[in-house]
């Protein structure tokens, strides 16, 4: 994610490396290099010129403080004017009706119907709503079943009416089912086209007024650059929606969508997917997004992710555990799960300031951890609780109820011991240590 962007933004800045002062030279350079890259993420040339307008009237003229390094002044400039344009404030999504109905709308394989299902496991278990799920594409069977089985995975009804090919009257009886039985919440995920056409626009349309949501959400392929853009401002000026939501976030996108939607619909971006799984989704902040696109990480995210799994009881045992240097291979793997609860380990270790570039070409998927639990979960109770009873013939047991090799267990082992030794160190590098180790632990 925005990582062709970040490396020529730091290029960029390089050209005031050993200036002691800005000058209208040394800016001209450097913002010349800005727009470059702000061009090369797909960004329009209008608001890239526009952008490093306004980044240079803030830049001249201002006194540099001793404290602070013109490339540092100019890198802060560049952050909050990023900020800015994708929307500076942080915008929330209204659940005032009852039921709140929203609307999701977009083109085919934007990612509407996983995002439908994301959103509602995120009202259910963030704001504690009752959501039902709404089949509202009659086109596409296969929509139909992947929002039965989203809602399935995820505990959500989903209603439909498969014979049924007027999604208007689907919508409208669904909102009165979902009044009948308690939902609180309706999500109507609609049908797409591959482009943008006169029919689709007014089925859209007419959904949107028979039912007049509480909000309505446009979801958008972040990888279709400019194309995305374009679409966003065609059903803005039919729907007039309350909000945007780009999707594949976490693939190779150069992020123009993301930078541009915001000054061309003036419309804010209140989701972003970040993978697969029902818990990818993450609220939009545009000056976190900011930082992470300079390399600066993402600890608040970080922080709040880590927050939503913590146990405050859990979290005094294992305090006490480690105290008595008792920190054994059951309270390893707990802490497993909750890291996996928090998401894509990678874009976790991206949140860390620096650790975004240093990992730039590491590959750690989603299965990052699956050959550490393979290994652990194939010991005896006894051998987790007390990981010095493995010896030779355990080690040959271990490895081939895992699948793994006796060298590869024994690299746990040892790490293991590194990691009990270093939960006391903690602060000072002591994580950062932690997660050097993890990455050269056994994976599939």
């Amino acid at each position: 994610m925005f990582e062709n962007l970040s490396d020529k933004l730091e290029k960029a800045f390089h050209v005031l490396k050993g200036h002691g002062q800005i000058t209208e030279v040394n800016v001209a350079e450097t913002l010349k290099e800005v727009r470059r890259a702000l061009l090369d993420a797909d960004v329009s040339f209008k608001v890239a010129k526009e952008f490093t307008n306004r980044v240079k009237e803030n830049a001249l003229g201002q006194e540099v403080l001793t404290s602070l390094k013109p490339g540092q002044l100019m890198t802060k400039l560049v952050k909050d004017e990023l900020a800015n344009l994708m929307g500076s404030e942080v915008s929330e999504i209204s659940l005032k009706g009852n039921p709140t109905v929203i609307l999701i709308a977009g083109l085919q394989g934007s990612g509407k119907t996983t995002f439908s299902g994301k959103l509602a496991n995120f009202l259910k278990t963030k704001k504690s709503k009752n959501p039902l799920l709404v089949a509202g594409d009659v086109y596409r069977p296969a929509a139909i079943d992947q929002l039965k089985v989203l809602g399935e995975q995820i505990g959500v009804p989903v209603y439909t009416e498969i014979e049924n090919k007027n999604p208007v009257e689907i919508a409208v009886n669904a909102i009165k089912q979902a009044k009948a039985q308690g939902n609180n919440l309706v999500i109507v995920d609609t049908a797409g086209r591959l482009a943008v056409d006169e029919e689709m626009m007014n089925e859209i349309a007419a959904v949107h007024k028979a039912i007049s949501p509480d909000e309505t959400l446009f979801v958008v392929d972040s990888m279709t650059g400019q194309d995305a853009v374009n679409t966003a401002k065609a059903f803005n000026d039919r729907l007039n929606y309350d909000g945007v939501v780009l999707t594949k976030l976490d693939g190779d996108t150069r992020g123009g969508a993301a930078l541009t939607i915001r000054s061309v619909v003036d419309k804010p971006i209140k989701f972003v997917g970040t993978g697969e799984k029902m818990e990818a989704l993450d609220v939009f902040y545009p000056e976190r997004m900011a930082d992470r696109i300079l390399g600066m990480g993402d600890v608040v995210s970080l922080v709040e992710r880590a927050q939503e799994q913590y146990d405050e009881e859990e979290a005094r045992k294992l305090q006490k555990k480690i105290a008595k240097n008792q920190f054994d291979f059951n309270d390893f793997l707990k802490q497993i799960e909750q890291i996996k609860k928090m998401g894509n380990v990678k874009d976790l270790m991206g949140m860390i300031p620096g650790m975004g570039k240093a990992l730039r070409n590491v590959d750690i998927d989603d299965d990052a951890f699956k050959g550490v639990e393979a290994i652990i979960q194939s010991m005896t109770p006894a051998e987790r609780a007390e990981p010095k009873l493995i010896n030779g013939s355990r080690k040959k047991r271990i490895a081939a109820g895992s699948g793994k090799s006796i060298p590869e267990v024994n690299r746990l082992i040892k790490q293991f011991g590194d990691m009990s030794k270093m939960m006391k160190m903690m602060q000072g590098g002591g994580a950062k240590k932690m997660m050097q180790m993890m990455k050269g632990m056994p994976r599939q």
